[in-house]
């Protein structure tokens, strides 16, 4: 069981409460919007593929998504909920995500404040509103120190300490995805080398079997070829599990966490994953504060981005989220 949290849940105002929130999720193959309720439950969650080409490519369908959406609030929208692909600033409302080549410092809090004029636009990275969707309303949400890690195409994640989101300088942080774990390790698609994400993510993953000898193509087959007791495949699970649990134990030391939870993609074959994880955090986690990390699966599934995103409008002070609010 996850350690309780020691302070009681911030109290909606009535009018927080009979509110909607208008949640975003913006990621390198797809974005979704949906509306949010106070208790995290999401209404008409709808999703389309991300557009190639120039800025305004990718943007315009997300524009028409957006306004479609809005369209259908039967309540007042207390404000805009964005969880990004990133990096992003934060303090200037832009985004760089390294999977949307057509957006470079694209102003995107701005755009959709320009959309819904006058309703507060609030945004945090994808990993980050994940993070806080389960903490809110998933698997994470009766502790207080706990890193939430979405481990898919890419790995993302968020910190909660102290029962509040940790935003860092630029929004950034809890990006555990791009901690270092192995300093001569495979190059990253962030540009350097060694991180979690080119070690453990789902193509990082194939690609190193591939490399071995291994026949496929997808995160999927190489789960079922593990299962079936592939040498090589299981030398993925085991290699991915190793460098989670170093980004794990690495984050704990820095921020003494009591819990991690792990979704994504690569999350779905925890049977293959947490064994060798559980094995390397015992291997490296000696002090006494790193010995009893509890790690459970997310309980949002693909949902927990959209539910993050809400709860950056409906509680902004336990999910600190933007330098400022956007108003049009």
């Amino acid at each position: 069981m996850l350690p309780m949290r020691d302070e009681h849940v911030t109290t909606l105002s009535a009018m927080e409460s009979d509110s909607l929130a208008l949640a975003v999720d913006v990621g390198g193959t797809k974005m979704a919007a949906c509306l949010v309720q106070s208790d995290g439950r999401l209404i008409g969650s709808q999703t389309i593929p991300t557009a190639d080409g120039s800025a305004e490519d990718v943007w315009q369908p997300l524009a028409t998504l957006v306004r479609e959406i809005a369209a259908r609030a039967d309540r007042p929208l207390l404000g805009v909920g964005v969880g990004t692909a990133g990096p992003l600033d934060l303090a200037g409302g832009t985004v760089s995500p390294v999977n949307i080549a057509g957006w470079r410092e694209f102003p995107l809090a701005r755009r959709l404040a320009e959309v819904l004029p006058g309703v507060p636009v609030r945004m945090a990275g994808d990993g980050i509103c994940a993070a806080v969707g389960e903490h809110w309303r998933g698997a994470a949400r009766e502790v207080d120190d706990v890193i939430v890690l979405v481990v898919s195409t890419g790995v993302g994640g968020g910190i909660i300490q102290r029962g509040r989101l940790v935003t860092g300088r630029t929004g950034n942080a809890g990006h555990i995805g791009h901690t270092v774990v192995d300093l001569g390790g495979d190059p990253c698609p962030c540009g350097g080398r060694g991180c979690v994400e080119a070690l453990a993510s789902g193509p990082s993953m194939v690609s190193y079997a591939v490399r071995n000898g291994w026949v496929g193509s997808s995160a999927v087959e190489l789960a079922d070829a593990a299962r079936a007791g592939d040498k090589v495949a299981n030398q993925a699970f085991e290699r991915a599990g190793h460098a989670v649990a170093a980004g794990i134990i690495s984050a704990s030391a820095l921020c003494d966490l009591t819990a991690a939870v792990i979704g994504g993609g690569v999350s779905h074959a925890a049977d293959l994953l947490f064994p060798p994880l559980k094995r390397a955090l015992e291997e490296h986690g000696k002090l006494g504060f790193l010995r009893d990390i509890e790690i459970s699966t997310a309980a949002l599934g693909s949902s927990a981005g959209l539910v993050g995103a809400g709860a950056l409008v409906f509680e902004p002070e336990r999910y600190p989220s933007a330098a400022r609010l956007v108003h049009v």
